[in-house]
């Protein structure tokens, strides 16, 4: 299974902008641009927050399959994904994500609840991403 989304930035890093797309259309050319990452007063959105959103989801998601799986099926799950973004000499790099949830599972004791909740953070494949090997093929277009 393959899944594709896409970014084109034209002009300077500062003075630019540039459109975010997914294959699915559900992102449709969102735009972003330097103030919407490290300024945050223009509409638009950033990676940081994309990745969060994507974080978000497929926690939430391997969350409610594990806990349904230890059988305690999900009332309702809520996670926010708190990205860090800090400069450092050689750029700007994510030092951490923080996941907040916040679930609703009749009949889970507290110890049971977070032994599962920490089991699906490790085997959630957006958590274990951040640790891929990144691969890239470049090519040099003319003008």
């Amino acid at each position: 299974m393959l899944r594709k989304a896409s970014a084109v930035w034209q002009g300077k890093l500062t003075e630019g902008s540039g459109s975010i797309s997914t294959e699915s259309g559900a992102l449709s050319s969102l735009p972003y641009s330097y103030n919407t990452r490290f300024e945050g007063d223009k509409a638009g959105t950033n990676p940081e927050e994309l990745l969060g959103a994507a974080h978000a989801g497929c926690f939430t998601m391997a969350v409610s399959y594990a806990l349904q799986e230890a059988g305690y099926p999900v009332t309702k799950a809520e996670t926010t994904a708190t990205v860090e973004l800090v400069h450092v000499p050689e750029g700007f790099e994510i030092p951490s994500v923080k996941l907040t949830l916040v679930a609703e599972v009749p009949g889970i004791s507290e110890e049971r609840f977070l032994e599962v909740a920490n089991v699906a953070k490790e085997v959630c494949p957006l958590s274990k991403v951040l640790k891929a090997e990144i691969t890239l093929e470049a090519t040099l277009a003319s003008s």
